[in-house]
């Protein structure tokens, strides 16, 4: 016989007529929406809070929505939170086929709760999902943006990360699998010395270090942890959607929870597809650049690129650097950190500032173009370091491959990779990269941050250049 899970929260965490619950989540999905970047990848994993909707919901929506694009491609949901009713060694499955919500019943995974049975830290507990809000606040979210899925819930008690690692490798499977790891973050301090110790578990987070989460950081520390220290393993992209509390959403500020959103992304190898692009669309940015650079010549101003005009992949956000040289001397470099905008727009207006806003150099002369060089280089997305100090961070660098930021408060600086030829030793790379972002030499504190990247490039030199710059009179 088929057994439910009825809710337990519906009509205190979040509505219990499905209409309004419906109405609430779409409204937060419509606000959510705005904020994702055109072309942005889907995620294999998210963390979410698991407040009452009138506290996190938005913050929630701004990770479910990111789910859009592979809607029909999820069937199943792993689903961890932490058990806040009952005391639990180890991990929780339900012996229930199906979990209710307002919105209807979610089938469960039966075939998945089988291939992790039998692990010593894995238990059937039905009382410990009987209460347990953690999850079942996650399920009408699920319900809105996906179609047809089924959820594995599983309650997490005391246990270490590797034996969360472990369940969740086991159940990783391919794009139809969805990782959601429930939490909340620092529970009732006043609003300042939240958001210091949530954007302490922020960077925890973004540079996936488990050991860095303590008990007061996260109610959900143990799946989180374990979810990290695998992310850690499969070496996964992660970007912080939001991160409030509270006191943003109600006006309290003087006990106050902090909530966060995240996503999680599988690499896909920057440098087979990169140079794939490039080599299918280098000469376009190329030309690209060059009719920017004429432009702001006659007009003083970019070219006005409509990035809908050209393939997918330059209408894809990317981040790009332009550097323009002249007889081997450098004559401007100019560039994106993120990746915020069409590849296509990022390079025409890299290249006009690169020509006529560095204020290293005078801006570009006409008569300068039949000795001008142009190089583009198309920036990875940069992954957060996680530096004891300044000698931690000079091991870690790998030389002639890595490129850096740096930051300490406001003041930051890039290095791409092709400044190993200037500064082969790590050392000098970081000293000289230091002195960029006018940070002096001994410094280094409790806000500096280090993020790294790769490249890969297309230059029009010599005769390329010569055809190029002649194709554009």
């Amino acid at each position: 016989m088929s057994s439910i899970r009825p809710t337990t929260v519906a009509g205190t965490f979040y509505p219990s007529e499905p209409k309004e619950l419906n109405a609430m989540i779409k409204h937060f999905f419509g606000e959510a929406n705005a904020q994702i970047p055109s072309g942005a990848q889907a995620p294999k994993a998210i963390i979410a809070p698991h407040a009452g909707y009138n506290y996190s919901g938005a913050n929630a929506a701004l990770a479910y929505a990111r789910l859009r694009p592979v809607a029909k491609t999820i069937k199943r949901v792993v689903l961890l939170g932490p058990s806040h009713r009952i005391s639990l060694k180890g991990m929780a499955l339900s012996s229930a086929n199906f979990f209710a919500t307002p919105l209807g019943e979610v089938p469960i995974d039966y075939n998945g709760a089988q291939q992790i049975t039998d692990l010593p830290q894995v238990q059937v507990f039905d009382k410990c999902h009987a209460e347990e809000y953690s999850l079942e606040v996650q399920l009408p979210f699920l319900q809105v943006v996906l179609d047809q899925f089924k959820a594995l819930p599983i309650v997490v008690g005391d246990c270490n990360p590797g034996q969360i690692a472990e369940i969740l490798d086991i159940l990783w499977g391919g794009p139809e699998t969805l990782i959601v790891i429930s939490s909340d973050l620092s529970h009732f301090m006043d609003y300042d010395s939240a958001r210091n110790l949530d954007n302490v578990t922020a960077h925890a987070i973004e540079t996936l270090s488990p050991e860095s989460i303590n008990d007061n950081q996260a109610c959900g520390r143990n799946p989180l942890k374990g979810f990290l220290a695998l992310a850690k393993q499969r070496s996964l992209q992660v970007e912080t959607l939001g991160l409030c509390n509270s006191g943003d959403t109600t006006g309290s500020k003087a006990k106050v929870v902090g909530y966060g959103s995240w996503a999680f992304f599988e690499q896909v190898d920057f440098e087979t597809k990169t140079h794939a692009l490039l080599k299918e669309h280098g000469q376009t940015l190329l030309k690209l650049a060059a009719q920017s650079i004429r432009r702001g010549l006659t007009t003083a101003l970019p070219l006005d690129v409509n990035p809908a005009k050209y393939s997918k992949a330059l209408d894809a956000p990317g981040a790009s650097f332009v550097t323009l040289r002249i007889k081997g001397q450098l004559r401007g470099c100019i560039g994106s950190f993120q990746h915020q905008r069409p590849l296509a727009k990022d390079v025409a207006k890299n290249a006009f500032a690169s020509a006529f806003c560095d204020h290293r150099f005078e801006p570009l002369k006409s008569e300068e173009l039949n000795d001008l060089e142009l190089s583009i280089s198309i920036l990875s997305p940069s992954v957060p370091m996680d530096v004891r100090d300044e000698k931690d961070l000079i091991s870690q660098l790998r030389q002639e491959v890595d490129g850096l930021i740096i930051e300490d408060m406001s003041r930051r600086a890039l290095f791409l990779p092709t400044v190993w030829s200037q500064f082969p030793k790590p050392e000098d790379f970081l000293a000289n990269l230091k002195a960029k972002a006018k940070i002096t030499s001994s410094q280094w504190s409790h806000n500096f941050k280090a993020s790294r990247f790769i490249t890969a490039e297309i230059s029009a030199i010599g005769q390329d250049a010569i055809a190029l710059w002649a194709q554009e009179k």
